[in-house]
């Protein structure tokens, strides 16, 4: 009899695997027992057929009580229950006392397959000859559009050339909590709460007070308009009534 294609269910695994019908439910348990981690003596099996159906796969005498004896049928799933009390089963998903291997930083760099080697040969990152002079020309463009867009703090601005998100610089200068970035953001304190923070990032406060209300932004200068930009009044385009 050709072998059946089941999904065996345990709590620690889930997988396809192929059962003979000529297996006795002995062999069936032993077989499993590396695949579930469950001792066979600890198994409770079930199969659930297409049906949805449980039938419990269990006989006076497994040694001899053979699987073609149960409605067996492709891809049903067979369901094995840990029935040892759960302080004596191991804990297969807790990696916490696994002895991790840490390849030391010099062996890592000797290698010539890693991610660290593609990076030397391709020149990219720390490894590119012009990324020093490549960096202080970022840094120095965005402190020309801050001079050329007249950005100080106090000013009053409008952020992304959106008329509803105004309000007052409140900070320039680099914001090391933002990951990756280099060279001048404009912190903006805005009218209304539709900003991203409180002016805090990163647990640095940059300025005010804590609040739950988002009036803070951080922009790089190509987004900041300086100038009389008043404070708008909701009420200025309403009709009398």
């Amino acid at each position: 009899m050709a072998d059946i294609p089941l999904q065996v269910i345990s709590e620690n695994s889930v997988s396809e695997r192929r059962i003979t019908p000529s297996w006795s439910i002995t062999q069936l348990k032993r077989k499993l027992e590396p695949v579930t981690g469950i001792p066979p003596s600890c198994q409770r099996i079930s199969l659930k057929t297409a049906s949805k159906e449980t039938i419990p796969v269990e006989a006076a005498d497994e040694d001899t009580t053979l699987l073609s004896s149960f409605p067996l049928s492709a891809y049903v799933e067979l369901h094995i229950v840990d029935t040892r009390p759960a302080n004596a089963r191991v804990n297969l998903n807790d990696t916490s006392g696994v002895d991790k291997y840490v390849m030391p930083a010099e062996e890592y760099e000797r290698k010539s397959d890693s991610v660290l080697a593609w990076k030397k040969a391709e020149k990219l990152g720390r490894f590119n000859p012009d990324a020093p002079s490549l960096e202080k020309a970022k840094i120095d463009a965005f402190d020309s559009e801050i001079k050329s867009r007249g950005i100080e703090v106090g000013k009053r601005c409008r952020v992304g050339g959106d008329d509803s998100r105004r309000g007052e610089i409140k900070y320039v200068g680099e914001v090391k909590e933002i990951p990756g970035s280099i060279g001048a953001w404009v912190g903006v304190q805005l009218d209304e709460p539709v900003g991203k923070n409180d002016g805090s990032i990163g647990g640095t406060r940059y300025w005010g007070t804590e609040s739950a209300l988002k009036h803070g932004v951080f922009v790089r200068p190509e987004r900041v308009e300086a100038g009389d930009w008043p404070v708008l009044d909701d009420l200025e385009d309403m009709e009398e009534i």
